[in-house]
This record gives structure tokens, sequence and C-alpha cells, in this order.
């Protein structure tokens, strides 16, 4: 499927851009308390390893604020401020080199103080993203007894959509009469449908940028799957500009793992490793869950080595699709009771032994992407 993504206004963040047909960026946020510098670094320099492009640090405090400068100069990716109620925090991550700012203007107080942000942004250059948030709108315009049908948005799903985009829309004419219009977008929700429903909503009057997420989605499994399913949805029409998959884990680099393979899923971005592995049956003799996560440890940093596509590796542990699944694969091994037969773009070569199968498929990785690391 050839996916015509929606057109959009072009926006510098430190050394990448967004919109405008640029690659859909993946990225996350810190867990670390931003006043550690050297936790917080490390644990960005991790996150870099995987393939993050943008990174995002809360501040809640002056001293988290400060803090934002000795980060910036250690690291390699763009850094953005997350702000609530205090301006002058927003103030002092911009005084610090942070390359975007991002504040719910409904929650900073009041239009001048909206306006100090706005001017700081404007004269260092960065963008301001404009996070609205369905769980910080007045819900007096909401009929709260209101249900899914069918699990097509009802009166109470399209009436909170529409109060989000109308509240982004509010703050963007606000900030635009302030003469600027260096402006990302996001609109997220615990809901998956209210979500769609306002990226969509906002995708019909707007050509801003927009940052796609699901906010509060849960746990690794629930919300990967939740966010998949709505930045799927929306990604597949052509919305969205970067993303970020919120997790509740202790390690952001499960964010972006998650992102890539939702984009890589629909083929938006075409570099790194597909892992295709069986889901194990009592046909399978070997231990295949131990293999395919070792591998998948291994080669989380060559999402980073561009081969024009996904290189993709087959592991199957079993005669009935195992031979089939690997030979479409760049490199595979299919077999069982301790071996297995190594396939390289879909030729049979030779037969190796199940202790053998992790330390060939890496070093066949190795071949294919030696040299190539952006």
């Amino acid at each position: 499927m050839n996916i015509h993504r929606k057109k959009t206004k072009k926006i510098r963040i430190g050394n990448l851009y967004l919109g405008d047909n640029e690659p859909i960026r993946v990225q996350s946020m810190t867990k670390t308390d931003t006043r550690d510098i050297k936790k917080t670094v490390r644990q960005i320099k991790e996150l870099e390893a995987v393939g993050c492009e943008i990174i995002r640090c809360a501040v809640p405090d002056q001293e988290s604020a400060v803090a934002l400068g000795k980060i910036k100069k250690a690291i390699n990716i763009p850094l953005v401020a997350d702000i609530h109620f205090d301006y002058r925090l927003a103030l002092e991550a911009i005084k610090q080199g942070v390359d975007k700012i991002r504040i719910n203007p409904g929650n900073i107080g009041s239009r001048e103080r909206v306006g100090k942000i706005v001017l700081a942004a404007k004269e260092r250059n960065i963008p301001i993203r404009i996070g609205v948030n369905a769980g910080s709108l007045k819900l007096t315009t909401f009929t709260p007894h209101q249900k899914m049908v069918r699990g097509k948005p009802n009166h109470l799903t399209t009436n909170k959509a529409q109060a989000m985009v109308d509240s982004a829309m509010e703050y963007v004419r606000m900030i635009e009469d302030m003469g600027f219009e260096d402006i990302v977008i996001s609109l997220k929700a615990a809901d998956v449908l209210t979500t769609v429903e306002s990226y969509r909503l906002f995708a019909q009057r707007s050509n801003y940028p927009l940052h796609l997420g699901i906010t509060e989605a849960g746990t690794v499994i629930s919300g990967a799957i939740k966010s998949a399913v709505g930045m799927g949805l929306l990604l597949a029409e052509g919305i969205g500009d970067t993303i970020r998959v919120s997790l509740t884990t202790t390690d952001p680099r499960e964010e972006v793992k998650a992102g890539y393979e939702i984009l890589r899923s629909l083929g938006l971005r075409n570099y790194g490793i597909e892992i295709i592995s069986c889901p194990t049956c009592s046909r399978c003799q070997i231990d295949l869950v131990k293999i395919v996560n070792a591998l998948e440890k291994k080669v989380i940093g060559y999402r980073l080595l561009v081969i024009g596509r996904p290189l993709k590796v087959a592991v199957m542990g079993c005669i009935v699709n195992g031979p089939g699944e690997a030979k479409d694969a760049d490199i595979g091994i299919a077999g069982g009771r301790g071996v297995g037969l190594l396939f390289k773009q879909g030729k049979p070569i030779k037969k190796i032994p199940e202790k053998d199968w992790l330390k060939t498929l890496l070093k066949e990785i190795e071949i294919l992407t030696k040299n190539k690391k952006t």
C-alpha cells in the first residue's frame, strides 16, 4: 500500500526537520530526574543508540531547567523541554539552549505569560509544541453517560475530540497573533478512538505538523498495542509527522523500539532490522525464544544502519513454514532438533548447529551492514 502523507508545514528542531514529507521522527521522554544530569545524559545516550531522534525532559522546577544546558551539550539529538504551569521555567529552558518547548497554553496562566514564552522562542528561533490532552479539558461541554457503540465514535467521543481541536485552534490563533508560526500540535487522549478523531479533525483545519501519541497508554504490552492501533490508523491515512509511544516502563528504549516497529509495519521508515520468528508450538524442538530474544537485544543498535530498506532476518523453529519464511528473508535459519539450515537471499547455504545460530546470524548481519552506518 502506498501511503500518501498529508503535506504539512516544515519545522526545524535542532539539526532535523518535521513536516513537508520529512521522515516521520521517533521520539521518547526521559524517565530520570532531570536534575540528575549524569543519569539523564546516560539514558539519552542509550536512547540515541537505538534510534531515538528527539528527546523530551520534564521540567518541574528551576533546578531542572538550569540542568538542561549541561544535558544539551552532552547529547547529539534535539532536546525538548516539557513545561507546565510556570512560564519562567520555559524562559530558563530556552536560555539554556533547548531545541523546542512543549507547553499547554491553558495551564500557563495568562496570555501575557504565554506571550513571553513565544517572544523568547522567536528570538532563539525554536519551535513550540502546543500539547492538548483530553484530561485537561473543561468537561462541562461533554455528556458523561453516553457510551461507545460498535467501536465507532459516538456523540461523546466526537464532542471531546472536537473540544480538543477547538482548544488547540484557539491556542494556535493566539500564538499566530503574536507573529509566531513555528508550531507543532499534539492532541492526546488515553482513549484510542478519541485521539484518532481529534487528529483527523485537526488535520482538516490546519497544516501544522502533528506529533502523534496515545497518552497514558499503559504498560509495555497494552501501551504498545493501543499506540499501534491508534497511530497506525492515522499514519495509514497520511496523518502524522513525529511519534512517541508512551509506555509505563523504566526503560524508554521500549518506546523507541515500538515506534520503529509501527513505522516499519506500514513501510514508513525503511531502515533497521526486522526479525521474523515463529510463535513456537509442539513442533519446535529448539530453544527459539532464547535465541530470538538474544538476537533482538544484539541488533537494536543496527536500527541506525541504512541498507536502503529493512533488513529481514528470519529465525524459524519448525519445518512447516520455516523454510519458506527463511527463503523470503535476507538471512534466515530454519530447522529443529539441534540443527538448522542457513539461507542467504533465498538460497540454502549450510547446516548450522543450534548453539551457533546466534553467532552465525550476527556475523551475516555484520557483513550485510558493514560500512553502512549513517
